[in-house]
Parts: structure tokens; C-alpha cells; sequence
């Protein structure tokens, strides 16, 4: 048993010295103060780096496949009344959304921003009494209506029952409505007096749309929205109006849902017109985003970036459509954010690394002060012993060598130095003897 013990003794890393032999010293102290802050405070860093979630960020490529898109708005128009504002969605596979209205609701506000009234779009139509049936005639007791489409009817039994029907009905077809006062159902429902109403008039807009992952845009726009010519148009003769202002401001716009740390880049971004018409265009790069929690729970979005470009009208006329355009591309890069806590062992890892670095830092350092101080303080003392016997002897040989008469030229400056200190001391001596 004592063998095994001397054995492991031997294998000692560590050997221990006699306190007697230790030598402490002031630098040694003031050494070991500073490393213990320095330690003290690493730790605590490390500390609240263990107690707090880190976020790890990646990039990979983006192999997902028909996916949809949602695209998260609120948009406040201060001079664009509610009744002539409309939302459209397109992409480059051919896909449109025209004049969208489900998922979208309008806010009627006044030129201070006080709201007048919501309601969500396209939901009801006002009643009309003795409506103009398609054959000419009124509506009678015990009949079914059925509105005239003005030409625009896809067949014999399809019926316009009011001023949006008959919209919709021309946008089907490609065709302008240039004079709404000749349509029965929007005189009754007085449209056009509505669009006098409103204004001065402005309109908040907010809800969201579900498009293809693909490039596209959206815009907001006065007006009904068709295809002619397989050119996307507006019909703003409706409206009797020769520019209309577009100011608006974004007070959300999100690609995907909310995580945490996100940045929406127009959030809260507010642009004026002034100019008498225009387009405003947004170009947005939208880069997916994978997030997850501490939890393991993963939510899909997007972030983006985004350049804008307003394109004026010129010449008195419009030369582009009126309203706020935002094409969107995707990034083929996704990020991945993961967000983790560290785990115990490195925590302990990093802990030692810090006590041990520190440790031996400040030991190098102290022996680095205390060894120079003793060269430095044995070097003085060996000064100090040989300097007087040193300027004698050479005193002495610079006489001898004067009293032969030889002439000889000392170099040495220390000789020089040596002699005249020693016969300054001796002319000293020599006047205080006199006195």
C-alpha cells in the first residue's frame, strides 16, 4: 500500500514548496490584484453570456417548392377617398388578382386623420327601390330582378343588379365606363355623388394578400382594373379627374409573419406628392427567413430590402398609371436564425480557459518585473564597488606617464571623466585642509 502511495506520489505535477523560501514583493501584489478583477469580470461576462439565449445565424440555399406568399399591409392614402382606391396583385406566372376586396378592410378618414368609417370592402350593396329591368322595364310586385349589363353581359342570363356588377362586368370585358350618369344602377346609388362626397377625403387600407412565391407586385391605384390588349389598365374616366395625389404613408408592410428581431424597412415611412401625378414605385428583394426558438418552434417568414423611384407625369397629361407600385423578387438565399442557450460544459470550458490564461499572463508578467528589478539592482551595486578603485588606478597611470615625459593620447572618455572628478575631490579636500 505504501509503494502504491509513493508511486502516486511521484506522480505529482504539482510540487510543493517550504513557505519558507517564498519571497513576496510589492509589484507581486499589485500583480495579483489586477489579475483578480480581470478575472473577476471575464466571469461575470461569461456568466450572462451562459444565463442569456445566443442567436446562430446560417445561410443556405432555398430549395422550397409552391409555397404561397403573404404580404401584410396597412397604408394610410391623407387625399385618396376609399370609393375610387383599389388593390390589385399580379405575378410572372400570369396570375392576377384584380380589384382584390376579400381580406382588405377601408377606413373613410378626414384631412386630420379622424376616422369617418370602416367597413371591410365588397360586403353589400345599397337597396334599390324600382330598380330598371334588363328588358327596359321597372321591377313589379312578384318579379325577379334582373339588371341590364349595358352590352357587357358574357350571356343572355347574366344580370348587373348594381353599379359594382356593371363595373365588374365592363372590367371583364376590357371596356371604360365613360359616363356613369347613363347607368341606371349607379345613378340610384348615386356613385358619383358619393365619390363628390368624399372629397377632401382620405383612406386607410389594411389587410393582407396570398400570393404565389414567385416574383410579382402589388399596387393601390384609383379606379376599376382590367386587361386590354394584355395591358394591365385602370378606368379613371369614371371619376372626371385630371390627377389625383398619391401621398401616402406605410404604417406596416410585412412579408410572412412577425419574429423576433425582425426589421421592416418602410415601416412607419411616410412620402408626399408634389407634383400633380405620378407613380411611386417600390422594388423590394424578399430574402425567407427561418426562425426558431429556444423551444424548437419554427416560424416561416421573410425579410427584405427596398429601393423606391417616383416617376412623374409630364406635359399636363399622364404618363403613367396613378398610385403605389411595389414589386417584390425572392432571394435565393434563406437565413436561418437559431437561437440556443450554451451548454454547461462549455460554459465550465470557457471558465477554466479564463482563470488559467489570466493565471499564467499575470505569473509571466510579475517574473518578468522581478527578475529585472534584481538584474537591474545587481548591476548598481557593481557599479558602486568598483567606481573609486577604477578612476585611481588610471589617475595614477596618467601621472606616471606624465612625469616620463611620453606623450601619449587616452581615447578613453571614461579616463577623462575618472581623472577629473578625482582631482576636483583632492583640490577640495586640499582648500579644506588650508581652511
Amino acid at each position: 500500500m505504501e509503494s502504491i502511495i509513493g508511486k502516486l506520489r511521484n506522480l505529482d505535477a504539482y510540487p510543493k514548496i517550504n513557505e519558507d523560501f517564498y519571497s513576496r514583493t510589492l509589484s507581486g501584489g499589485i500583480i495579483t490584484i489586477a489579475s483578480s478583477i480581470v478575472m473577476l469580470l471575464l466571469f461575470i461576462s461569461e456568466l450572462r453570456l451562459y444565463l442569456h439565449a445566443v442567436t446562430e445565424t446560417k445561410l443556405v440555399v432555398d430549395t422550397s417548392r409552391g409555397e404561397t406568399l403573404r404580404i401584410n399591409f396597412d397604408i394610410t392614402f391623407p387625399a385618396l377617398p376609399c370609393s375610387i382606391l383599389s388593390v390589385d396583385a399580379m405575378d410572372i406566372s400570369g396570375e392576377q388578382h384584380l380589384d382584390v376586396k376579400h381580406d382588405i378592410i377601408k377606413k373613410r378618414i378626414d384631412s386630420h386623420g379622424n376616422v369617418i368609417e370602416a367597413r371591410q370592402d365588397g360586403i353589400g350593396a345599397p337597396k334599390i327601390e324600382k330598380p330598371l329591368q334588363r328588358h327596359g322595364g321597372r321591377l313589379e310586385h312578384n318579379e325577379t330582378y334582373c339588371g341590364s349589363c349595358y352590352g357587357a353581359e358574357m350571356s343572355d342570363e347574366d344580370c348587373c343588379n348594381s353599379c359594382e356588377e356593371v363595373r365588374e362586368a365592363y372590367r371583364k370585358k376590357g371596356w371604360a365606363l365613360s359616363n356613369l350618369d347613363m347607368i341606371d344602377q349607379c345613378k340610384r346609388e348615386g356613385f358619383l355623388q358619393k365619390i363628390k362626397d368624399e372629397e377632401g377625403e382620405g383612406c386607410n387600407i389594411y389587410g393582407f394578400l396570398e400570393v404565389n412565391k414567385v416574383a410579382g407586385n402589388f399596387h393601390f391605384a384609383p379606379g376599376k382594373s382590367f386587361q386590354q390588349s394584355n395591358v394591365h389598365v385602370h378606368d379613371l374616366q369614371a371619376f372626371q379627374k385630371d390627377s389625383f395625389n398619391i401621398s401616402h404613408k406605410i404604417n406596416r408592410l410585412a412579408f410572412g409573419e412577425y419574429f423576433p428581431g425582425v426589421v421592416n424597412p418602410l415601416d412607419g415611412v411616410h412620402w408626399t406628392q408634389e407634383t400633380p401625378s405620378g407613380m411611386y414605385q417600390y422594388f423590394i428583394k424578399v430574402v425567407p427567413t427561418v426562425y426558431t426558438d429556444v423551444g424548437g418552434h419554427t416560424i416561416q417568414s421573410n425579410q427584405f430590402s427596398v429601393t423606391e423611384h417616383f416617376r412623374g407625369a409630364e406635359l399636363g397629361f399622364l404618363q403613367s398609371l396613378p398610385g403605389v407600385f411595389f414589386f417584390y423578387d425572392l432571394s435565393p438565399i434563406k437565413v436561418t436564425f437559431t437561437v440556443e442557450h450554451l451548454s454547461f460544459l462549455h460554459f465550465l470550458t470557457n471558465v477554466c480557459a479564463i482563470v488559467g490564461g489570466v493565471f499564467t499572463v499575470s505569473g509571466i508578467l510579475d517574473s518578468f518585473i522581478y527578475h529585472g528589478q534584481r538584474a537591474i539592482k545587481k548591476k548598481m551595486e557593481i557599479g558602486r564597488s568598483c567606481l573609486p578603485s577604477t578612476v585611481l588606478m588610471l589617475c595614477e597611470n596618467s601621472v606616471t606617464k606624465g612625469s616620463k615625459n611620453r606623450t601619449i593620447k587616452v581615447n578613453s572618455r571614461f579616463t577623462l571623466l575618472g581623472c577629473w572628478v578625482e582631482r576636483v575631490l583632492g583640490s577640495s579636500l586640499e582648500m579644506h585642509g588650508h581652511a
